[in-house]
């Protein structure tokens, strides 16, 4: 099987909705919201670049002809819903162009959309245009994935470009750069270490949904890397570690959305937008298009009522909603020198 395919039938299989750090986060009740929902937008802004929603189809397929497929409905459903989308690294069409049609059908079929290529960390500068001229990409993502890399049986074995190709990426491409985790998540000193080389655009991807080495190791014969398979940073303290970095800089979300209250406590940590993959992928491949494009509609419709809820009009304001940290994420606070009490007094 083509390791694409294969990727997203693992990730299909291991796909279940399971506790993940997001029900440690809770929300005060406000009796007086004082707000009309007709006057709410959940509009965002990521690059200087308006987006009507704030979550996106986040980097998942590509780089065969089934997987083909499934970047065409994504790119159908994030046209119908007016959705920001990622493609998967498309490493595999920068090595072999018969492959290219299964990144650029996104294009075809979202031609006015915004749209993200996806890269490793070790790509060149070169080869980094490559990949946003593929389909004339409106940003480049470049990922981070070592844990993946190492239990990979035909993985790359070799990181010490990692940064000095990221900095010259930042530095030299001439659309916005996401630097952006797959599911590990990040410390407050590796969103340093991107910044202090010009990185201003960060997805910190905590762990709690697709576990990459949990797929990688289903690959290898023995299956020996078992006690890898939650391995990370889960989303909740990773975003924890990001709101505590002193510098700003524009913070993306994702790893384990599993719904639109995910969605909307991950904004009130401070994110601009949240990226979903498994969730939205494992609905297509069950469900189908049209269904999907009802959930995604749904998920708007129910961020509206959340952002009312809570008595806020606009997503920039989220921020300043008090959220009540308890059991894992409250203990990653104390252990890192967090200060979780003024998330519930601002």
């Amino acid at each position: 099987m083509n390791r694409k395919d294969e990727h997203v039938s693992l990730a299909k299989a291991f796909h279940k909705t399971k506790r993940n750090d997001f029900d440690d986060v809770a929300l005060l009740h406000r009796s007086f919201p004082s707000v009309r929902l007709t006057d709410v937008s959940i509009a965002t802004e990521l690059f200087e670049r308006p987006l009507s929603s704030p979550f996106f189809i986040n980097a998942m397929t590509g780089g065969s002809e089934k997987t083909k497929q499934y970047n065409q409905q994504l790119a159908i459903l994030a046209r119908e819903t007016d959705l920001m989308m990622a493609t998967g690294s498309v490493s595999a069409a920068l090595k072999d162009p018969s492959v290219a049609d299964s990144y650029q059908i996104v294009r075809k079929e979202y031609p006015n959309g915004c749209l993200l290529a996806n890269v490793g960390a070790g790509t060149s500068l070169e080869n980094a245009q490559r990949a946003v001229d593929l389909f004339e990409a409106n940003a480049l993502q470049i990922h981070l994935n070592a844990p993946q890399e190492l239990v990979m049986p035909e993985g790359d074995r070799d990181f010490t470009n990692w940064l000095q190709t990221i900095e010259e990426i930042a530095t030299h491409l001439d659309v916005p750069v996401i630097v952006k985790e797959v599911g590990f998540g990040m410390t407050r000193e590796t969103i340093q270490q991107l910044l202090a080389v010009g990185v201003t655009i960060i997805d910190v991807a905590g762990s709690g949904g697709t576990s990459f080495t949990q797929i990688e190791n289903a690959r290898r014969k023995q299956r020996e890397f078992a006690y890898l398979d939650n391995f990370g940073l889960s989303n909740v303290a990773t975003l924890l570690e990001a709101k505590d970095v002193p510098v700003p800089f524009e913070l993306i979300a994702s790893g384990g959305i599993r719904n639109a209250y995910d969605i909307f406590k991950a904004l009130c940590f401070g994110a601009q937008t949240v990226g979903v993959s498994g969730t939205i992928l494992n609905h297509l491949l069950t469900h189908g298009l049209e269904q999907t494009i009802e959930l995604v509609h749904q998920w708007q419709q129910e961020l509206h009522t959340l952002y009312a809820l809570t008595g806020t009009t606009e997503t920039a304001k989220l921020k300043k909603v008090p959220l009540i940290l308890t059991g894992h994420a409250k203990e990653w606070c104390e252990i890192r020198n967090i200060d979780y009490k003024k998330y519930s007094s601002r």
